[in-house]
């Protein structure tokens, strides 16, 4: 019943920004940890972004300077702002989190479906 939707991707620029959000829905009971990861074509998943339930915040060397994690725990959303945007940041963008469900014990990682951003040159 737990879902993650994402939504901002778009084409854009190199020296663009971009928004993305993702928003958790279904049966929740609590949301810990949240992040952005993506994977480009040929390339691994990587973690672009996480924060935490406090609000502690990581980024990977990539995106520090760039961009920005933040939520929203009153509408179960996370954002990620991208400024500054270069042809290596495309790919699809995939939401995390660490949900706990309502009447379950502990969280499991539940994942969206993903993103596509595109940053022409």
């Amino acid at each position: 019943q737990v879902q993650l939707v994402e939504s901002g991707g778009g084409l854009v620029q190199a020296g663009g920004s971009l928004r993305l959000s993702c928003a958790a829905s279904g049966s929740i009971f609590r949301i810990n940890a949240m992040g952005w990861y993506r994977q480009a074509p040929g390339n691994q998943r990587e973690l672009v972004a996480t924060i935490s339930s406090g609000g502690s915040t990581n980024y990977a060397d990539s995106a520090k300077g760039r961009f920005t994690i933040s939520r929203d725990n009153a509408k179960n959303t996370v954002y990620l702002g991208m400024n500054s945007l270069k042809p290596e940041d495309t790919a699809v963008y995939y939401c995390h989190a660490t949900i706990v469900r309502s009447g379950g014990y502990y969280g499991m990682d539940y994942w969206g479906k993903g993103t596509l951003v595109t940053v022409s040159s």
